[in-house]
């Protein structure tokens, strides 16, 4: 199975993940409510650290609990680790195999803290470290690029914010429509295709998103640099105006992803003033087109705090086709391998 496929796979993944993971959350969840959990810290690295921040936001809103990223070499290397009273400590990694990440999890154990891992190798180093293993369920992902297997972390993420906060049918029904959302999605791939030709020239940008969408901005940039060789610079759209704008070239590459929401109008106004002031050229993935710029579509269809499993699709469609323009190999990133050790 090559990168296509595996991002074709999606929807199948999350419809398992529907299925088979509650019976996992459920001991968690009731382990996480009897220790009286007061914050929440998540080790990972790469596509994962990009969960971590949609963690940030979804177990923030849904479950109210305030999520830090751990500092994983002070764990390993300084041997300097923070106290982790009243947290529950969660490492995601697809491999499970990073030796900073599972020493995490170990010092956690150590100091008694509730542990978690989302892994997708249920043998991993990383699953046996932790009290409570959540299985990906995303089968082997054999492309150096992650793309089911980070969009599997994001849903396993959403369904653990809904066991742990209040949530009701509302929530329920809308992770139940995450698979048709995601195929409607990979339906869009001919623009996808149409718009990598027309930037094939790609070498630098920047990508905005905000919010729940922070992940999904610093995922495509990822994504942009590991299979397109892109110089890609992701940011908050707030956080950008203040100083970062200054570095964008008069004609520069803008790209914003815009989901509904209450931050969507604030960074709509900001692509529409970087075309205005320094003559960008934007590419907006929403689901609606921006005046002046070119749209990525997306559906959507779900609430914001879903959108992220969803958007991150057409943008791993429009990278994977960019690479082939430029005549690159996706299956054989320069200087990347699958699984990376860091210590």
């Amino acid at each position: 199975m090559g990168l296509t496929e595996e991002i074709g796979a999606q929807p199948g993944i999350a419809e398992r993940l529907l299925r088979e993971l509650p019976a996992d959350l459920a001991p968690l969840a009731a382990a996480a409510r009897q220790s009286q959990i007061r914050y929440v810290l998540v080790a990972a690295r790469g596509s994962s650290d990009h969960a971590a921040i949609y963690a940030q936001y979804a177990l923030g809103a849904l479950a109210r609990l305030p999520v830090a990223l751990a500092t994983p070499s002070l764990f390993s290397r300084y041997a300097s680790p923070p106290r982790l009273d009243g947290a529950l400590v969660i490492a995601i990694s697809q491999s499970g195999q990073s030796p900073d990440v599972v020493a995490v999890i170990e010092e956690a154990r150590r100091q008694g803290a509730l542990t978690a891992a989302m892994t997708n190798d249920p043998a991993s180093p990383l699953a046996a470290a932790a009290q409570h293993a959540l299985d990906l369920r995303a089968g082997e992902e054999l492309s150096v690029a992650a793309t089911k297997t980070y969009t599997a972390e994001l849903l396993v993420i959403a369904m653990l914010a809904v066991a742990l906060g209040e949530a009701g049918h509302i929530e329920q029904e809308a992770l139940r429509r995450v698979p048709d959302a995601q195929s409607a999605a990979l339906e869009l791939a001919d623009r996808a295709f149409e718009l990598a030709d027309a930037h094939a020239g790609l070498a630098d940008c920047v990508v905005l998103g905000r919010g729940f969408n922070l992940a999904t901005a610093f995922e495509w940039a990822l994504k942009l640099k590991e299979l397109a060789y892109v110089r890609a610079q992701a940011y908050s759209s707030a956080d950008f105006q203040h100083g970062p704008v200054a570095s964008l070239a008069p004609g520069g590459d803008v790209l914003a992803v815009v989901a509904s929401g209450p931050l969507a109008a604030d960074t709509a106004e900001l692509v529409a003033r970087m075309r205005k002031d320094r003559s960008a050229r934007v590419l907006v993935l929403a689901q609606d087109p921006l005046p002046g710029a070119d749209h990525l579509p997306f559906p959507d269809t779900l609430p914001e705090w879903l959108s992220p499993l969803v958007d991150i699709i057409p943008a791993q469609l429009f990278t994977a086709a960019l690479a082939r323009a430029k005549g690159l190999d996706v299956e054989q990133p320069r200087g990347l391998k699958k699984v990376t050790r860091t210590s």
